[in-house]
């Protein structure tokens, strides 16, 4: 197994194979979130104005997203876990566009397969690809707003491989430098309103979910994100998630 780790949308462009998008803040941490509260159809896009367009065509769908970290005009939830933690989506439809993760989505373009990637599900992604066992891993990290690259992408692109290749892994330390010397600290500043410091804890809750995302076609021009739940039942093995 060939494991590559690229960086932001030029490294989306580049991803062959089993193509993991990494947006640990915020967009596939609150993407898991969203998915255990019941949501119907999650619906990555990349371009905002696709986002209102579907609003339009469909006033019942849920609008979840941000540009610059910051909520958009006319959309229902921001792109915070601690927004939609507790937040029943039993049977909704959301459709979901970020300045990184949904942008990592759309590029891939000659991924053989995608799921998304976060510390909330780090374990099912390692289970998943091992089950898997493709000839390429592409571990794509999309950073700060898929321009500039993030310690927290990095850093679990490396812990997948790590754990893939049998190296050792060591998650505290992971999370003493992002607490002490990662700039992801503006999520610890409770002035700035698009990065509440509850976002941190949640975003950085490891295998807090036994599911993967992926990417499957979604209508004739669109994606959703498919729960894929890991069961373990004396050998592990995965069943789609029908949701109702």
């Amino acid at each position: 197994m060939e494991i590559n780790i690229h960086q932001l949308i030029e490294g989306a462009r580049k991803a062959k194979g089993l193509t993991v998008i990494i947006d640990v803040f915020r967009a596939f941490s609150v993407a898991c979130y969203a998915v255990e509260n019941g949501v119907k159809d999650l619906i990555p896009v990349g371009d905002i104005g696709t986002a209102y367009r579907l609003k339009k065509e469909n006033p019942e769908f849920i609008l979840m997203g941000e540009r610059g970290g910051i909520i958009q005009p006319g959309f229902d939830y921001g792109n915070s876990p601690s927004s939609i933690e507790f937040v029943d989506f039993s049977g909704k439809t959301i459709v979901h566009t970020t300045s990184a993760g949904t942008q990592g989505i759309v590029n891939a373009v000659e991924a053989d397969e995608i799921i998304t990637g976060s510390f909330v599900n780090a374990q099912a992604i390692i289970d998943y690809i091992r089950m898997k066992n493709p000839a390429i891993v592409s571990l794509v990290c999309m950073g700060w707003e898929a321009t500039e690259e993030a310690d927290e992408d990095t850093l679990l692109a490396e812990y997948i491989k790590n754990v893939l290749e049998g190296k050792s892994v060591d998650f505290n330390a992971i999370l003493h430098y992002m607490l002490n010397e990662s700039k992801t600290g503006k999520f610890l500043d409770v002035r700035d309103a698009s990065a509440p410091p509850e976002d941190f804890d949640l975003c950085m809750s490891l295998d807090r979910f036994h599911f993967v995302l992926k990417v499957e076609p979604f209508g004739e021009s669109l994606v959703r994100l498919q729960r894929i739940n890991a069961i373990t039942r004396g050998v592990e093995r995965y069943d789609t998630i029908k949701q109702a």
